[in-house]
């Protein structure tokens, strides 16, 4: 109960930071009136479309609710809305975060001119973001498993109309992991599908067509594009790592109880374990993001005056040199923090613990996992950071391929993503074996909740991206001075990469949590004898169809948001030629563009995103639960491939077209045939790592949840 209690309190602290942080963003002033009815559209822009989207959404969720409680456990409906709800309220408050600090980035850039203030207020909204993820997905979680008992509540559940017994309390976790996964799912597709089709419109005609400097308030769709950055980069975001955060002690618990329940004080301490890193990486990462805010702040401190000799309270503020920097310290301080937090508690909970005898290590065997994936965590961010910044050679490499043209660009690019695929791989691989060695598949699962343990620094400051993107397109749009637009295109070159890092530890935690989940799906129902050829058949038929089905998700998810772009740019081609607007006396209609956003958004939303829910049913229901082991094992291995190479060559794409914005390439600057090469790049890599790559992780999580779910119904119900 100890373990309980400390993390309801860190979990109020973070909300009551939350608040904090929130009322000091909104003391701060948002400027110009330009600026702040540009503000207000994309703020209403925002909240309009999640609220069209909930109305897709909500319905989905009670039927598939309901489902549950028919037919598998008559609570695990309810735990999966109360999943929805918790990923839904997370979203909320850091879409305000998100629109709030947006402007008032842009002003702290006009009023200061000082990089480290700028910074500061864009980290301040992103806190909102990264602070409430782990707070929302922990306390639900909490909830869920305290209401069912916890590790020893032995309550046998059943469906309302099938009576197929099952363990309750597993089944509720994974019902309330899988309904922040839905949400999600549907999220990142709509979100995706809205910001780049509205960017990638802006990008050809704004750019290539009409020579237009990037966020023009003349092209409506750079406009959308704005709202999009939130509806995606945040709220997408959001819901993403929440449900990343929320699988991986799902998975250690449901291995903890399926290795470890012939004993009452081993089955305690694998289950407290989880909750501990849990709770202790929220912690940390409180920590680590708020000694950031804290030491970039504005304050006064006493000074002697040269020139009466006397004491004066002088205001003072530091100024940061590099703000990638900056980030990377609430990154270690949060890391290093997780990690003391993990040794204290490893050797508390398991020193001394009889029936841990697959511990190679003993006690300290947990903490070597946990310390895996945090080590993981940050080596995939430095090797995602070297592919697609600025400051590395293959990004100015390809920003140097753009003086020869298009295709000289994008197969460029392509071979940086997939050169960029082995070594998050290698890190991926070695960590999963050695702390399979280790602990079993204990280890794994530990592994994976150790890479996301402090992910509310990651997201705090993944949405500092999103938020410096908006500050710089409103500084364009509201024609401020040149200086201003410097400041907040560095922090955006910033947070391309910071948010190219964040793509790579959610497909990375995704590799150790699916690999965990299967494990726990292999240990959910009877064994087959894998000695039968058909067996290994039905195993490899169900891997290859895995493979196909990541391949067809990715093009469906590309289709999509390449046919609403064509109609946005003629859209766009069309307002432009609206006597006035070119000349800037007559403002274009940004309803129709936001509008015509969100109708394809939501129009492209549903079918893939449920195809992650019904796909294992699909196979698991006439071919049994050897064919969905074979789907989930064929699946997560190109998904993770896949995912990689999309984010970072969209990464790498994206960063050289900055690399050349910012006049680093001497004689090719905006405008020039070079710069219009690197924007074709760049539209090639909006859809991979903005609409397809951040979506694969969520499809292998959600597939295997609910094969986790329905494992004993595919084992007694199936056909063939």
């Amino acid at each position: 109960m100890i373990v309980y209690l400390a993390s309801f309190v860190v979990i109020a602290v973070a909300f009551f930071l939350v608040a904090r942080n929130f009322k000091d963003l909104r003391n701060h002033d948002e400027g110009t009136d330009d600026m702040k009815e540009l503000a207000g559209i994309i703020r209403a822009g925002a909240k309009t479309f999640l609220e069209r989207e909930y109305r897709i959404i909500i319905p989905t969720v009670l039927v598939v609710a309901l489902m549950y409680s028919l037919f598998r456990e008559a609570w695990s409906g309810l735990t999966f809305i109360f999943g929805s709800l918790m990923s839904i309220a997370a979203v909320e408050i850091g879409m305000r975060g998100g629109t709030y600090a947006n402007v008032r980035t842009t002003n702290a850039a006009r009023v200061t001119g000082a990089m480290s203030r700028t910074m500061r207020i864009a980290l301040l909204g992103g806190s909102l973001s990264g602070f409430t993820v782990p707070a929302f997905g922990l306390c639900g979680f909490l909830i869920v498993w305290l209401f069912s008992g916890g590790a020893h509540a032995n309550v046998i559940g059943q469906g309302l109309i099938l009576k197929n017994p099952c363990n309750a309390v597993t089944v509720r976790l994974m019902t309330y992991s899988l309904g922040c996964s839905v949400v999600a799912m549907f999220n990142r597709v709509a979100g995706g599908n809205y910001t780049k089709a509205a960017d990638i419109s802006a990008d050809i005609v704004g750019k290539n067509i009409y020579n237009m400097p990037e966020d023009d308030s003349r092209m409506p769709n750079s406009i959308a594009d704005f709202i999009g950055d939130c509806v995606n980069d945040i709220a997408g975001n959001i819901s993403d790592l929440l449900e990343s955060f929320v699988a991986t002690p799902t998975a250690c618990i449901l291995i903890a109880m399926q290795l470890y329940s012939s004993s009452v004080e081993t089955l305690s301490a694998a289950t407290l374990f989880p909750f501990l890193l849990a709770g202790g990486g929220l912690l940390s990462s409180l920590l680590g993001v708020s000694f950031v805010i804290f030491k970039n702040r504005k304050r006064k401190i006493l000074m002697i005056n040269k020139d009466t000799g006397e004491f004066e309270m002088v205001e003072f503020s530091r100024e940061a040199k590099n703000p990638g920097e900056e980030l990377d310290i609430a990154t270690y301080v949060s890391a290093g923090l997780m990690m003391v937090v993990a040794l204290i508690g490893s050797y508390f909970i398991f020193n001394g613990k009889a029936g841990f005898s697959d511990f190679k290590a003993g006690w300290i065997s947990p903490w070597v996992a946990a310390l895996l994936g945090i080590v993981s965590s940050v080596a995939v961010g430095k090797i995602t950071e070297y592919y697609t910044s600025t400051k590395f050679k293959p990004v100015r490499e390809l920003a140097t391929m753009a003086t020869e043209g298009e295709a000289f660009v994008v197969t460029m690019g392509d071979a940086i993503g997939s050169r960029s695929v082995l070594l998050p791989a290698l890190v991926i691989g070695i960590s999963m074996i050695v702390a399979g060695n280790l602990c079993g598949t204990y280890g794994i699962a530990i592994a994976a909740l150790g890479m996301l343990s402090f992910v509310g620094t990651t997201v705090s400051i993944d949405a500092f991206g999103p938020i410096a993107d908006n500050a710089g397109g409103i500084a364009e749009s509201c024609h401020l001075d040149h200086e201003v637009r410097e400041i907040t295109d560095e922090l955006d070159a910033v947070g391309n990469t910071t948010a190219a890092i964040g793509k790579g530890n959610a497909i990375g935690s995704a590799a150790f949590a699916t690999v965990a989940l299967i494990m726990s799906y292999i240990g959910s129902y009877p064994q087959p004898d894998y000695s039968n050829p058909m067996v290994i058949v039905a195993i490899i038929v169900g891997g290859i169809i895995g493979g196909a089905l990541i391949e067809y998700f990715t093009s469906l998810l590309t289709k999509n948001t390449i046919k609403s772009a064509k109609l946005m740019a003629d859209e766009g081609i069309r307002q432009l030629q609206i006597p006035g607007v070119l000349e800037g006396t007559t403002k274009p209609d940004y309803n129709r563009v936001i509008g015509m956003a969100a109708d394809q958004a939501l129009k492209y939303m549903l079918v893939p995103s449920v195809l992650a829910l019904v796909s294992p049913i699909l196979f698991g229901i006439p071919f049994g639960p050897e064919m969905v082991l074979g789907l989930l094992g064929g699946s997560t291995i190109m998904a993770i491939s896949r995912a990689i190479f999309n984010g970072n060559s969209g990464g790498a794409f994206d960063n050289a077209k900055k690399f050349i914005e910012c006049g680093m390439l001497e004689g090719h600057g905006k405008g020039s045939p070079a710069h219009k090469a690197a924007v074709v790049g760049d539209t090639v890599g909006d859809t991979r790592k903005d609409v397809v790559g951040v979506a694969l992780d969520i499809f292998i999580k959600t597939m295997s949840t609910v094969a986790n779910t329905l494992a004993p119904i595919f084992y007694n119900y199936r056909l063939f």
